[in-house]
């Protein structure tokens, strides 16, 4: 999507302090990070939200759950951390691309919100 500052991101249009890069995805600190450690985890596909997923993005889905728990280890983190997918704008989904956020580094409260 040419609009998408994500797709953005993983096309190298805009920049992004960027940890993680693969065929597949791209995972970036978050620009307001909500905790010490907060990365986003984006596939390159344009995926509007979960709900617009298909069977065929399965693997990838999967890929991109297996990422953030390589990057939790990587960055301190593996023993206490949330990964969250928002769905849809009432859920607080602020980008139409399906994205994970990874936050850790301090003590993560119940319910979120």
């Amino acid at each position: 999507m040419a609009d998408c500052i994500f797709c953005k991101i993983a096309a190298k249009e805009t920049q992004a302090r960027v940890i993680r890069e693969d065929d597949d995805l791209v995972a970036f600190y978050d620009l307001n990070p909500q905790a010490p450690t907060h990365v986003l985890i984006v596939p390159k596909k344009h995926i509007p939200s979960l709900s617009g997923a298909c069977r065929q993005d399965i693997e990838l889905l999967g890929k991109l759950q297996y990422a953030a728990r390589e990057i939790a280890s990587e960055l301190g983190i593996a023993e206490a951390f949330r990964l969250v997918l928002n769905n849809g704008r009432k859920a607080g989904q602020s980008v139409d691309h399906i994205h994970y956020h990874l936050m850790g580094g301090r003590r993560l409260m119940w319910p979120p919100g």
